[in-house]
């Protein structure tokens, strides 16, 4: 059985060599490497069309017009809505909180009393007052009386003496009495003093005692409360708070923060509106009252605070609301304005040769060298000379102008051999037809 088998590998092996079976094909006789090499060839033609021939002399510009419009330069700040006056109420006095006769948003008028503190010792202690003043003017008029006995005396003895030529009364008598007199007028002007010292006392006493009334030193509102009845005062070198009450909220203060880049374009009386996160859809309006001269200096950023105008007829605003203003340094119409991208473009020069080859890894790279790009003018520039390019028979050409004012996407042309409608280059593109 096994000679039988192994007869037949033989006869097998013979037949295959017969046929040529055993040997293997040459690469260029694989189906498999002509698809490759195809597939190839097409991907490095591609890149060469597109590439390549494109680049060769069809380089296209991008264009756009000057036009007449409207422009406006806006410089943006956050802040802070605040009352255009606050006042911060507390109490001279120690004492205990008899009566609060306000709340929170209550209107106020100016002299209205809002805290009322017991008043009990110290209207005992004007009763002890006016008790004084009285007990001083009873004796000044004691005082008084005294003087005009101690004259009187003093006179009728100084007649006597004449009437006896000088033998009577003695000189030591007429000198006693005069003494007396002198001692009287003391005790007059001592009891005057008293009067006025009580007087004053007097008035310390009912000054206090009307402190006891806390009222309102202007027309407002109650923004915050911090005392209830039986609350205990007790005062100090800085008074505690009790209540906080702000000018009317129909008209409004808006403190931003503007950076010292743009503090040299915003000037009094310019418009302005802002939003605040609680109406985000809604613009509201306002007025540039004053900028600050002091810096602020936070996290090394410089900035001035400038104080806004805002009107508040429906008291949606409250104090306190974070608010993003847009500050309007420049409204221009019918201004020329050319593209901002058209003042940054610069042309394209290229460092290689006109003719390129083709290599194995396809077209070589085309490396480029870009001309500094033409800068913008700033908000607050009044003007600037610029440069322009337009397209004459396929170059970019460059026109000098001179510009105004950028809101940062169109810029003011003030001088310039351009008018509106001219195309100006704002884009090249290689291949473009």
């Amino acid at each position: 059985m096994t000679d039988n088998t192994n007869t037949t590998k033989a006869q097998k092996t013979d037949i295959e060599g017969l046929l040529g079976a055993d040997k293997v094909k040459p690469f260029y006789k694989r189906g498999g490497f002509w698809l490759v090499l195809l597939v190839f060839l097409g991907i490095l033609f591609a890149v060469y069309y597109f590439f390549f021939r494109g680049s060769q002399g069809q380089v296209g510009f991008v264009t756009q017009p000057l036009t007449k419009g409207n422009l406006t330069v806006e410089v943006s700040a956050n802040g802070t809505i605040n009352p255009i006056r606050t006042v911060s109420l507390g109490s001279e006095l120690s004492g205990i909180v008899r009566k609060v006769n306000v709340d929170v948003n209550d209107q106020v008028k100016k002299g209205e009393v809002l805290i009322e503190l017991d008043d009990t010792k110290l209207k005992a202690s004007v009763e002890r007052a006016k008790a004084s003043l009285d007990l001083s003017k009873a004796t000044l008029a004691e005082s008084q009386a005294t003087l005009k006995e101690a004259k009187a005396k003093l006179s009728r003895l100084q007649e006597v003496r004449r009437l006896s030529g000088g033998k009577s009364p003695s000189k030591t008598e007429i000198d006693a009495q005069e003494a007396l007199v002198a001692k009287a007028q003391a005790s007059v002007q001592s009891a005057q003093a008293k009067i006025m010292d009580s007087e004053q006392a007097l008035k310390s006493a009912e000054s206090d005692l009307s402190k006891t009334h806390i009222i309102s030193p202007i027309d407002g509102v109650v923004l915050a409360r911090s005392v209830e009845p039986g609350y205990a005062v007790a005062a100090s070198l800085q008074a505690v708070e009790l209540l906080k009450l702000a000018t009317d909220l129909k008209d409004l203060e808006l403190q931003v923060n503007v950076d010292e880049a743009d503090v040299g374009a915003v000037k009094p009386g310019q418009k302005a509106s802002f939003t605040v996160s609680a109406y985000p859809d809604r613009n509201f309006p306002a007025e540039l009252k004053k900028v600050a001269f002091g810096s602020t200096k936070t996290d090394n950023v410089v900035t001035y605070v400038t104080y806004l105008d805002v009107k508040n007829p429906d008291l949606l605003l409250r104090p306190g609301m974070t608010a993003t203003a847009t500050i309007r340094t420049v409204a221009l119409k019918d201004a020329l304005l050319v593209p901002n991208t058209a003042l940054r473009f610069r042309p394209s020069v290229s460092s290689d040769s006109k003719e390129p080859t083709m290599n194995v890894f396809g077209p070589p790279m085309r490396r480029s060298v870009r001309k500094s790009a033409g800068s913008v003018t700033s908000p607050n520039a009044s003007q600037k000379k610029a440069e322009v390019y337009i397209e004459k028979d396929g170059q970019a050409v460059p026109v000098p102008l001179v510009v105004g004012f950028t809101d940062g996407k169109m810029t003011q042309v003030l001088e310039g051999k351009l008018s509106a409608g001219d195309k100006v280059i704002v884009d090249q593109r290689r291949g473009a037809k």
